[in-house]
């Protein structure tokens, strides 16, 4: 391994030292991690403004809203994301270690490859996880959209 470089080391007096990761990468990372999360806010129904509406007005077609996500919730209907996007997170993570693992193997560092590889393999997963965590789950979408309409809204699409 004497005498390699990569993008994570230098030379110094004829020897390859490791160079820990910049605080400013870090930051970057982070950073990119909290605005993923901010712009997944969950969908909610859209409400034609129908007659009905008018009458009860927004704040209570809010609260109606909520009434009819918290009933899908307790009979089944799946009202968050995040455990899913957990677990697709350790899934993409175990997948990359190994496949990092074997390229490093290949590579002469096992270790490292395999660390790579999971670190990359979860990022990967948690950003793709983020992005659909967003999107109502279609029974839950069912749900409440037959709720709102028993009560007399008119559920035109989610937003």
């Amino acid at each position: 391994m004497a005498g390699r470089s990569g993008p994570f080391s230098k030379q110094k007096r004829g020897r390859i030292e490791r160079l820990p990761l910049s605080p400013r990468i870090l930051l970057f990372i982070g950073s990119l991690g909290l605005i993923s999360l901010l712009g997944c806010a969950q969908q909610r129904p859209v409400l034609y403004p129908s007659p009905y509406l008018k009458t009860v007005g927004q704040d209570r077609a809010e609260a109606d809203i909520n009434d009819c996500i918290r009933l899908a919730s307790e009979h089944g209907a799946q009202a968050d994301a995040g455990e899913q996007v957990a677990k697709d997170t350790v899934e993409g993570g175990a997948v990359g270690g190994a496949a990092g693992a074997a390229i490093g193997a290949v590579l002469s560092s096992a270790g490292r490859g395999a660390a790579a590889g999971a670190a990359g393999g979860a990022a990967g997963a948690l950003t793709r996880g983020l992005f659909r965590s967003s999107e109502p789950d279609p029974v839950l979408r069912g749900f409440v959209d037959r709720c709102l309409r028993e009560k007399g809204y008119e559920p035109i699409g989610w937003r």
